[in-house]
């Protein structure tokens, strides 16, 4: 069992979904030669949230929010 202190290192912990996302993410980056840096865990948090929260307005996304939203799924390997 991991200590208190050794997970504090990692920060706070994620729900197994958003984990599963990251090791996703962590897994399509390796197999498709990502162009850039590999996004840290929490860089992964916040365009993660960011992502789903303009994949949930679907169709209401405006002009700007489709073109973040396409600059976000490229980024996380999404379709």
């Amino acid at each position: 069992m991991i200590s208190r202190d050794a997970r504090r290192c990692y920060g706070p912990s994620v729900d197994r979904e958003t984990h599963q996302r990251f090791l996703d993410y962590r897994e399509r980056f390796a197999y498709f030669g990502g162009a850039g840096a590999l996004l840290t865990r929490d860089e992964f948090l916040v365009a993660d949230r960011e992502q789903r929260e303009l994949d949930a307005k679907g169709d209401a996304r405006d002009d700007e929010e489709e073109a973040r939203w396409v600059e976000l799924s490229k980024l996380l390997f999404r379709d």
